[in-house]
């Protein structure tokens, strides 16, 4: 492989996907493993789930595979019952359009544009659709008034994707961002909860409370810096930043904040989307009938893009656009996990396993407490932290020769990342397995 590509430093090994199934990963040697890292939390029922078989040698879509066209000028004629029967039907409250896309990046990358110009054209700062004459020139030379200086409050330990505009609000790790130019955006702290929840009750009020009022400060000096903020993005959960959780109360007070100075808020469920937490998106656990005016999403999905609010329509074409805007064979696909998952309610299977998961993460941090610590989820996207860097990798990888797989993420966490099919003995098989593995760690 170092012969056809330099960038090889992250692969990990290779896989036999013919002879995956199920929760259960096959490496290229012949390795069976229990699969709770399912390719960046991207595989929702499963390595070659029969549904999805079925659905490739049906021959009424063998066009949708065959052909991909460009959605934004020639979409297939059935694209709108498509998108109808599956992205559609399971919309955010209040998402009343979609915007299909590719990946994460491309998606919460054109949600950024289309908040920039909800807030230039629809909602203060030009009064009228058409753009003055110096606003036409001076956008072709990057400069202002038509690039305005506006600005997105992002949170540190946020990821949000690897594009420019994504890039200027990750703060997860160092490699993401190092040598890259960004710009100058607010970033706000994210709540640093203690654990247990019920014995810091107090301590993670003030937390959020205090994390909630740096929002404030930040909307306000940056209006005054002259850099208004269009947009607020954060994540139900903080995946790849450490799993980092706040209470149903903290998003709502922030959507409340955004609501207030007039800013769009952008819920990013790229990782915490389609099932994972035992919702179908995790802002439904805060209880609110009005979450966010962008939701964006993608890995679970299949597909990538965003819902948004009628306002957040882009006052034209063009102005969201590539070539691609998604994949119609992707919708084929979802539809097959939707129905899937609502024949054999996969959601109450993912509450149902993820309680045993995490119930066994609290009893291993208990009896290791020299080496777990601060074990927290929701469903099964669940995470315990280890004393340190060094023996969280060690883990990992001890974990991986017993034949399970999983992942890091943040500074010393391991995360958890089934797939929707994963049931309560494949959590007891892994648990069983991690004891052995903590038992002979030294």
């Amino acid at each position: 492989i170092c012969s056809l590509s330099k960038n090889v430093g992250a692969v990990n090994f290779f896989c036999n996907y013919e002879e995956s199934r199920g929760n259960y990963l096959v490496d290229a040697d012949g390795n069976r493993m229990l699969d709770l890292y399912t390719q960046i939390s991207s595989v929702p029922i499963g390595y070659n789930h029969p549904a999805l078989m079925k659905a490739v040698t049906n021959p009424i879509h063998l066009s949708a595979f065959v052909n991909r066209p460009a959605l934004g000028i020639l979409p297939p004629e059935n694209f709108p019952e498509k998108l109808v029967e599956s992205l559609l039907s399971i919309a955010p409250t209040g998402m009343t359009r979609v915007q299909t896309m590719a990946c994460g990046s491309c998606s919460n990358e054109n949600a950024y544009k289309a908040m920039f110009i909800w807030y230039k054209v629809s909602n203060k700062e030009r009064g009228t659709n058409s753009p003055s004459a110096d606003e036409v020139s001076s956008c072709m030379i990057n400069q202002g008034p038509g690039c305005p200086d506006l600005s997105i409050l992002s949170f540190m330990g946020g990821f949000h994707g690897r594009t420019l505009g994504c890039l200027a609000t990750t703060h997860s790790k160092v490699i993401h961002k190092l040598d890259i130019p960004s710009f100058d955006w607010p970033i706000a702290s994210f709540p640093r909860l203690q654990y247990p929840l019920e014995e810091f009750v107090r301590e993670n009020a003030q937390e959020e409370a205090r994390c909630l009022e740096e929002v404030e400060d930040l909307i306000v000096k940056w209006r005054q810096k002259g850099k208004p903020v269009a947009g607020i993005v954060v994540e139900p959960i903080q995946a790849e930043g450490g799993d980092n959780h706040a209470s149903p109360d903290f998003f709502i007070k922030l959507r409340n904040i955004a609501r207030k100075h007039g800013c769009a808020f952008h819920v990013d469920e790229v990782q915490t989307g389609g099932g994972t937490t035992g919702k179908f998106w995790a802002h439904e656990h805060w209880g609110t009938d009005d979450p966010a005016d962008i939701v964006s999403f993608s890995k679970k999905m299949l597909t990538g893009g965003y819902y948004h609010k009628d306002e957040l329509m882009p006052d034209k074409g063009y102005r969201i656009f590539n070539t691609w805007m998604g994949d119609p064979s992707k919708n084929v696909f979802l539809t097959e996990v939707l129905n899937v998952i609502r024949r054999e309610n996969l959601l109450d299977e993912v509450t149902r396993s993820g309680k045993v998961l995490l119930q066994g993460l609290y009893e291993l941090q208990a009896q290791y407490p020299h080496i777990l610590s601060r074990a927290r989820g929701q469903g099964t996207f669940c995470a315990v932290d280890a004393r340190d860097d060094v023996t969280r990798d060690n883990l990992l990888l001890k974990t991986r020769d017993k034949g399970v797989l999983l992942g890091g993420c943040g500074d010393r966490s391991i995360r958890f990342r089934p797939a929707l099919v994963f049931k309560e003995y494949h959590a007891h098989q892994f648990l069983n397995i991690f004891n052995d593995v903590l038992s002979e760690y030294k």
